[in-house]
């Protein structure tokens, strides 16, 4: 298997030294820059597997960096690290809302962030069953990674697409926000329970058809849900 492709966008020189040391010891092939507006033309250049982004950075700023990847049709479903000194709930949450897939909070171990990027990195890249799903009018092919809904393509960013095959592997079953915190993001990372709604809002939109009913049902006090329609 290559060397899955790190892009790191980190403008504390030390910082980002030592993190591209401590990811190509992992096995990672990296790309650093400090510059918020190369690393959107690096980006571009070649997609990356991942996207470690500091929220302050030169240029461009992180959160902008971060919004522009998701819009990009090529880079919507890159997952994105955020790195920042802001700790508080609204900037971690703005962050998410923008599109980041985990958040770490400086300072931080070099530790932790690697086993949150190995975390993210094992459940999009090993091998998966070729089956295409189909609830109602949704298809997902987690081998193509693509979802479709009334024979037009949805593009989801990659926790919105674990969350859609988790529900779509348990069609009408009610998950609480725990429970698809476990299944979609696993222990071995602290995501707090605000975070699926967030997720869930960005899956509603993502999946949202002109004339097409809301497939994801919100179950007061309980949780959430998909439905066939």
């Amino acid at each position: 298997m290559n060397a899955p492709r790190l892009l790191l966008v980190e403008d504390d020189p030390a910082l980002a030294e030592l993190l591209e040391f401590r990811f190509r010891q992992q096995g990672y092939a990296v790309t650093s820059t400090p510059d918020g507006d190369e690393a959107l033309l690096l980006a571009a250049e070649e997609v990356p597997d991942l996207v470690v982004l500091d929220w302050m950075i030169e240029g461009t700023s992180g959160l902008e960096v971060c919004r522009r990847l998701r819009k990009g049709k090529a880079t919507a479903h890159v997952p994105i690290v955020m790195l920042t000194a802001r700790g508080a709930e609204d900037d971690k949450i703005r962050g998410l809302e923008t599109g980041a897939d985990d958040y770490v909070t400086k300072p931080f171990s070099p530790r932790e962030l690697i086993a949150r990027v190995g975390a993210i990195m094992r459940r999009i890249r090993p091998a998966l069953a070729g089956e295409v799903v189909e609830v109602g009018d949704l298809s997902l092919d987690a081998t193509a990674h693509k979802v479709t809904r009334r024979g037009q393509t949805i593009v989801l960013g990659p926790t919105e697409f674990r969350l859609l095959k988790h529900f779509m592997e348990h069609p009408g079953r009610v998950f609480s926000r725990g429970q698809l915190l476990d299944a979609v993001w696993g222990s071995e990372t602290e995501i707090e329970l605000r975070t699926v709604d967030v997720h869930i809002r960005r899956l509603r939109k993502g999946i949202e058809l002109d004339g097409a009913p809301d497939p994801v049902r919100t179950v007061r006090s309980a949780g959430y849900a998909l439905e066939a329609f």
